[in-house]
Parts: structure tokens; sequence; C-alpha cells
């Protein structure tokens, strides 16, 4: 059984429209989320350690303000397109379009004002809540007219996110969510005693501005192959790895599968990520410096949180030989990711 609570958050600031923003608040007997009106941001994700005991694995901050600031996507939902573009430019039916630089040299999770940083209309579900915005033709320099929904369910230990998409116009379209985790509590110092494993043969290696080079490598002997679990702080000193930043490359097919475990021995909670997307960028916080304060006035510093943002490839509208990322008028984009919280 799954209650859904709706409550006031805060305002937005009046050079931002002034526009409330609510918080829902779902529960089950085993996992309890709160989700913004505000960029569809999971603010709080609660789950039981192997003794019952609750705590939330998902960083973010006490208020809206914090939201409302700079911060790298905390929860949030990104688009039109999650990850980068390569020098923010793409061609579609022989037209250029340009979009704006927020990342180096490249456009980043949807550009200088993507769907993170906008209010979505809410309709509360049985077990959960949907949001709702129209993304203007032109918004951030994409064309078409855009309907997005994004619904959060929760039933039992899963939280399930569907995103469903509908143009006006051809256009590139790739919706993630942007969650921070660490199953040790959020406030936690690192990730390294996390074990993780993802289910892909292949990533895709990048240069030096995390644009993918168009290779698609296999892991096989390299610091890549997460096919069986690997704790992650060993895993990092055998490969001398910095962490991850990558895309792996999921088996294609449009059914739920499962594409990544990851289990934390000292408190025993476990998260499964299932979806029907291409591919999982697999993020370990190595930009987090702890200058950001956040929940209970915790600070994050580099490697205390991981992301497992299922979505397509990165820069896939510059690389024909990547999963297609174009939405024509007449189709829905329709994809599903499912967490699943449990313990061992």
């Amino acid at each position: 059984m799954t209650t859904v609570r709706r409550e006031a958050f805060g305002r937005m600031p009046p050079e931002e429209g002034g526009g409330e923003v609510e918080k829902f608040v779902l529960q089950s007997d085993s996992v309890r989320v709160e989700i913004l009106s505000f960029g569809c941001i999971i603010t709080t994700l609660e789950t039981k350690d192997r003794d019952g005991q609750f705590s939330d694995v998902v960083l973010g901050f006490d208020t809206l303000e914090g939201y409302t600031k700079k911060h790298p996507f905390f929860g949030a939902v990104v688009g039109r397109v999650a990850n980068r573009i390569a020098n923010g430019r793409f061609t579609l039916d022989s037209k250029e379009y340009q979009l704006f630089l927020n990342n180096g040299p490249n456009s980043l999770h949807g550009g200088a004002k993507g769907f993170d940083k906008v209010l979505w209309s809410p309709q509360v579900l049985p077990n959960g809540v949907r949001f709702f915005r129209l993304s203007p033709d032109g918004e951030e320099g994409y064309p078409g007219d855009l309907k997005v929904w994004v619904t959060y369910t929760l039933s039992g230990r899963e939280l399930a996110i569907n995103y469903q998409a509908q143009t006006s116009k051809t256009t590139p379209i790739s919706l993630t969510n942007h969650a921070y985790f660490n199953l040790a509590g959020q406030g936690s110092r690192d990730i390294y005693d996390h074990e993780i494993s993802i289910e892909a043969d292949s990533y895709l290696p990048v240069d030096d501005t995390k644009i993918p080079t168009g290779e698609v490598a296999a892991v096989q002997g390299t610091g890549f192959d997460l096919r069986q679990p690997v704790e992650l702080g060993k895993h990092f000193q055998k490969f001398h790895l910095d962490g991850f930043d990558h895309n792996f490359c999921l088996h294609q097919g449009q059914d739920r599968r499962l594409v990544a475990r990851v289990f934390h021995p000292p408190t025993g909670r476990t998260m499964e990520v299932h979806t029907t997307q291409p591919g999982i960028q697999f993020y370990t916080g190595n930009n987090l410096d702890g200058s950001l304060k956040g929940k209970g006035a915790a600070t994050y510093p580099k490697h205390s949180a991981f992301c497992l943002e299922t979505q397509n490839w990165p820069d896939a509208v510059n690389k024909p030989h990547f999963p297609s990322v174009l939405l024509q008028p007449g189709e829905e984009y329709n994809h599903t990711t499912w967490l699943v919280f449990n313990t061992a």
C-alpha cells in the first residue's frame, strides 16, 4: 500500500515567476520518497538497512533555495537531452541548431535552463505523481513543441520513473533522473565500500571534454569491466582510476532488464536498476568538492555519491552509428527505469 501526500515546499524567486513549489511524499512499508514539482527533483529517498532502520540515501538540500541556485543537478530530471552534445551543435534536415554551451565547449543536460530548472504541473495518482510540461519550440535552441510527462510510482520496494514525450517537429530527446546515491546514507564520507556491477560488454571512451570519441570499446580486460561486482575503492586503486563518468552500452531491446546492482555490505542495502534505455551513465561524483552545504549541514566531498543515469548514449545526435536519439512527430518517446531497494 502506497500513500501519497502533497504539501507546500516554497515559492520560486520573483525573477523566476514566483510560482509555488509543491513536494509530494510517496510512502510504502519499505521506501519513502519526496519529489518536487520544481525540476521533478527527488529530494529524499529513505530505505531500510538490514536492521530495519531507515536512512536517506540521496544527496540534496533542505530548502528550495539550494535547488534554485547552481548545483550539480541533485535528484533532477534533465533534458531535453541528458548528457553532452559536442560543441552544442547538431544538424537536422540540413538545418544547423546551436545550443547554449554550459560545459566547456559542450552543451550539458539541456543547456542554460533545462528541465531541471523549471516548474512542472503535477497530478496526484493513487500510488504516485505525474508531472507535465510543454517545452516550446526553440527552447534552449531545440526544435519543436515538446510535450513531456514524467511519472513516479512507488510499489513496495520499487520506485518506477516513466518518461513520455510527443513533438511537433523532429527533435533529439533523452531524459534521465540525476539522483546522487550513497547507500550508507547521504552525508557519508565516500562510496569506496560500495560494491557495484553493470551488465555491459562495452562502454564509450571519451575525449578530454567528456565527449565520446565514437569508438564502442569492449570492457573485457579493462577497468570498465564491471560485469562481476567490484568494491569501488579497491577497484579505483587497482586500475589507477580517478572515478567514472562514462556511458556503458546496454543490451538493446525495449523490454525491462536488470542493468546495474549496488550493494553496501556494512548496512546490507542493495539497489537494482532496471530499464528500457540503451545506455547508463555511471558517475562517481568526481566533481563534488565539499563546497556545497547539503541536507542537515552535510558536506559532499569528491566520491561521496554515485549516479546511475539511464539514458541514450551521449552525443548520439552527432553519431549516426549510436542508437537514434530522434523523436519524430506522430511517434511517442516512452522509457521507464525502475529502482528496486532491498537488503542482503
